[in-house]
């Protein structure tokens, strides 16, 4: 198992207990405590580590009690919505509706936003995609031409609970492929292809099933990528698909991807103020350092 590390806001510290078997019983999108937080944020998980410096800056800035933030994929945040805020985790029920809602364009223009006056905004875009190998790359993998002409198993996201990230590998992978005559048909088909997919959290699958020896490379956005050769840099390492780093070179074929933010409601008592902070020049500088451009 990979060692996460814990990703929350409040010093839990001092006397509270603690149960979890990371086989098992391991929750790791879901942060804080939904009874006592005042300010709630459902979130897609991509950008989780520019996102938790955010809501600890602000929590500390402000003295909020606690902030419970989600970093899933957006489907079972839609629903949840939808449904009162309930969302089911195994046998443990979280009831509280969202105060602020961060995911790509598409998914925020189909929720219920009634009773807000503050239209969404654009929070971040990617640098683009790259692929994520083992420490030492022992297979040699330099680029999309390596899919084709070796025996690698590739990672990607599911193509039924993550649709929007599997849509932008998928498109990368054929936009990439084509100007060099690649023919990826092989790797993708659904019978005796190569590819591993995930169940519906790829943002840690992915890595999982590199060191678990499941998968040979992972093709992810490069903010994801870049996260875990700098949280796991003894397990991982980063192979550029284009200039994704500096300058988008390849626009238009390793696809860009982004995320708005919006107000659900009257947003509560700290909802709007979170929304401008996120927009702020301070969060800028996390998502830069994170490999993302804001805004």
């Amino acid at each position: 198992m990979l060692d996460w590390g814990t990703e929350y806001c409040v010093d839990r510290a001092h006397g509270e207990a603690h149960w979890n078997h990371p086989g098992t019983n391991w929750c790791l999108d879901f942060h804080g405590d939904p009874c006592a937080a005042e300010l709630v944020v459902y979130s897609d998980g991509n950008h989780h580590m520019a996102l938790l410096e955010a809501v600890c800056a602000f929590r500390e800035r402000h003295k909020l009690n606690d902030i419970f933030y989600t970093t899933t994929p957006p489907g079972p945040l839609v629903a949840a919505l939808k449904n009162g805020g309930r969302l089911r985790l195994g046998n443990l029920c979280i009831a509280r509706t969202p105060h602020v809602f961060i995911s790509p364009e598409p998914v925020l223009s189909s929720i219920d936003t009634a009773g807000s006056q503050v239209e969404a905004k654009p929070l971040f875009r990617s640098r683009g995609n790259a692929l994520l190998v083992r420490a030492g790359n022992p297979l040699n993998i330099g680029g999309i031409e390596d899919l084709q002409n070796k025996p690698i198993r590739l990672f990607l996201s599911n193509p039924e609970t993550e649709k929007i990230s599997f849509s932008v590998y998928r498109d990368t992978l054929r936009n990439l492929a084509e100007p060099g005559g690649l023919d990826l048909t092989g790797l993708l088909a659904e019978d005796g292809g190569r590819v591993v997919y995930g169940d519906c959290i790829h943002h840690r699958e992915a890595p999982l099933a590199i060191a678990r020896g499941d998968a040979d490379c992972a093709l992810l956005y490069y903010h994801l990528a870049l996260r875990y050769t700098r949280l796991f840099p003894d397990d991982f390492e980063l192979v550029p698909l284009s200039d994704t780093a500096h300058d988008h070179s390849m626009p238009e074929a390793n696809l860009v991807s982004s995320s708005a933010i919006t107000i659900i409601g009257d947003g509560g008592p700290w909802g709007t103020a979170f929304m401008e902070y996120m927009l702020g020049d301070e969060v800028a500088a996390v998502y830069h350092h994170h490999g993302m451009i804001h805004g």
